[in-house]
């Protein structure tokens, strides 16, 4: 399966993870702490927004609960598709987003070709 953040094929199962785009800690500092638990489980559980992606687990454990500010893939040319994703997710759920990582999505976005 391949793996978007570092532009990696995974070969087995056991290499993987599933990584949520804005991490439910990310959400919880940006607005969910409000949210009823019906409406976190949503948001954990949701396989409508493009949030959750087979990753390696190198890749799942060194981003954390970062923000894109904090980190970013290391392949540089999944930043536009992660950008879009993680400005997706913080738009549908009305997530607030930090000047750095504004700053950050900003630069990422430039990468996109259209």
């Amino acid at each position: 399966m391949d793996q978007p953040y570092e532009g990696k094929v995974l070969t087995s199962a056991t290499q993987a993870d599933i990584d949520h785009t804005v991490l439910l800690a990310n959400a919880w500092r940006s607005g969910a702490s409000t949210w009823t638990l019906q409406q976190r489980t949503k948001f954990a559980n949701d396989l409508t927004q493009p949030k959750l992606l087979a990753v390696s687990t190198a890749s799942s454990r060194s981003k954390g609960d970062q923000s894109p500010d904090q980190w970013a893939p290391s392949a540089h040319s999944y930043w536009c598709a992660y950008a879009r994703s993680w400005v997706s997710v913080k738009a549908t759920y009305q997530l607030t987003v930090t000047a750095e990582e504004k700053n950050t999505l900003t630069g990422m976005l430039d990468t996109c070709t259209a």
